[in-house]
């Protein structure tokens, strides 16, 4: 029996417990006890039933990537790991002390989207409405638990590998809740599925997943681009080194290992899922580092551990190559219906809707 599993039979009576919790804090939502607000602008909610791993940040990029084009578009996030409290938006320093690291990296790479963090939803998209320009619509990080606010849109996100109806609550597995819980979901995606995807293997997925019939399911996958430079430079093609060490500090790095074994040696290092990087773990990585053989050798890190990495300062890291793997989502097209003109069409609906209410005017 494994370390964990001999813990979680040892927290049994703790887990029935959170279990009974999570069941009674959701019935008092679905018969009104406690309150839902459904806010004055479109919002799309990205979240999952498990504790992480399921790729919630490119799925947000893709979705800030493709309203931001036509929309004003903001994303609110708690901002986990950030020093800061309450309603934070971005300055234009990117800042992960500020607004934590993943919301950090979203602002560096979409300059025309509001990126802003709140621990309280309902009180933050309020605070962006008050803004001179407020968005027409808003992604909500990280919202599927957080039931004060009622998505427009609640978009539910589950692992190809590890998907929810394989898996078991916390302790003994990783879900945050039951899998009944997936019926708040009006779009599922099942994310980091092969890029060739058997049909037969995703018509058995979409039978297990269990779903109601009004309720859309998506497969997407992970596409890699070539290390780019931390501190800034060109890109590096992975077929081009020998080998690479690949410091992580997320829930499930194995996506981007195997990726990266494809063209060359490896040798992991892993932390612990938003991990603080400390003076003492660049010297162990520098360490490790020189210690492997190779002329051709990078320190590879994912996009979300690089903006922890820069809070560090480029005197510390400036003699290391370090390399960060961009990564962006791509969406399976689906026979009956797209993505992204599902996406497009709630948008484009909800705004006119809203336009036209906040123009009408009642006469008794």
């Amino acid at each position: 029996m494994s370390f964990r599993k001999t813990i979680s039979w040892l927290l049994f009576p703790l887990t029935m417990w959170y279990a009974v919790g999570v069941w009674f804090r959701n019935l008092l939502f679905a018969v009104g006890l406690k309150k839902q607000t459904a806010v004055p602008v479109t919002t799309i909610g990205v979240g999952n039933l498990c504790a992480g791993g399921a790729g919630k940040t490119p799925h947000v990029e893709y979705l800030l990537s493709l309203l931001s084009q036509e929309h004003r578009t903001a994303l609110l996030s708690r901002g986990y790991g950030r020093k800061t409290h309450g309603f934070v938006s971005d300055d234009g320093s990117h800042s992960a002390a500020n607004l934590g690291d993943e919301p950090a990296m979203v602002a560096r790479k979409f300059p025309q989207v509001k990126v802003s963090v709140c621990e309280k939803r309902v009180a933050g998209v309020q605070k962006l409405l008050q803004q001179q320009e407020p968005p027409e619509v808003v992604v909500l990080d990280d919202v599927f638990q957080h039931r004060y606010i009622k998505p427009t849109v609640n978009i539910l996100l589950t692992e190809y590998g590890h998907p929810y109806y394989k898996d078991k609550i916390l302790p003994f597995g990783d879900l945050r809740e039951p899998r009944s819980g997936r019926f708040r979901a009006n779009i599922v995606i099942v994310t980091k599925s092969p890029e060739k995807l058997n049909p037969v293997d995703k018509h058995n997925m979409v039978n297990e997943l269990g779903l109601l019939a009004y309720q859309k399911v998506f497969f997407s996958y992970l596409h890699y681009e070539d290390p780019v430079p931390l501190m800034g430079g060109n890109a590096v093609p992975l077929n081009t080194l020998d080998s690479v060490l690949a410091v992580t500090g997320i829930a499930h790095p194995e996506p981007m290992l195997e990726h990266v074994g494809r063209s060359c040696a490896v040798t992991p290092l892993r932390y612990a899922d938003h991990h603080k990087f400390s003076h003492s773990d660049i010297k162990h990585i520098r360490k490790t580092f020189e210690q492997m053989k190779g002329d051709r050798k990078i320190i590879l890190t994912t996009e979300k551990d690089a903006a922890r990495l820069r809070e560090m300062g480029g005197d510390i890291l400036a003699e290391l190559p370090i390399y960060c793997l961009p990564v962006e989502v791509r969406i399976h097209q689906s026979d009956d219906y797209s993505f992204d003109k599902t996406i497009q069409n709630i948008v484009r609906e909800n705004i006119l809707f809203q336009d036209k209410m906040k123009n009408t005017s009642f006469n008794f």
